[in-house]
């Protein structure tokens, strides 16, 4: 898929896994808790993007917003296949990573997840398919397109 003068970022691992999907880059964060329903779909009505789903997507945004509930319902998306297929941040989003680490340990279903710089994160495309291979072993995420 990818051929040899691909654009690459490279990242923090915040969870191993590999995907690849179509961006999908969020004007502002969303919570998982109240502004996602069971389909993927943002129901946030104070969301720019409400009636986007985030199913099977790459999930750009800053970080996530909130409520510690939203562990169990990313843990579910993930379960029911409804998840983004990766997700891109700045800022670590430790409850969002606990449910990608409990949908790993739960369902053996890996979702990555990555941390980039402020400058490394200005440079991901706006639109277009984009992989995403976050490694366990060293940490490090590489964002191609």
């Amino acid at each position: 898929m990818m051929h040899s003068g691909a654009n690459t970022l490279t990242g923090r691992a915040l969870h191993p896994g590999s995907s690849s999907g179509e961006l999908l880059i969020l004007d502002q964060p969303i919570s998982f808790w109240g502004g996602v329903d069971h389909h993927g779909v943002i129901i946030d009505v104070h969301h720019p993007q409400c009636g986007v789903s985030v199913a099977s997507k790459v999930l750009v945004m800053t970080s996530g917003r909130g409520s510690s509930s939203a562990t169990a319902v990313l843990a579910e998306l993930i379960r029911a296949k409804k998840a983004p297929a990766a997700m891109i941040f700045t800022e670590c989003d430790i409850i969002l990573v606990i449910g990608a680490l409990v949908s790993a340990e739960i369902y053996q279903i890996q979702m990555p997840m990555v941390e980039l710089t402020a400058d490394s994160y200005a440079k991901i495309p706006k639109s277009g398919s984009i992989s995403v291979e976050a490694d366990d072993d060293n940490m490090v995420a590489l964002i191609k397109w």
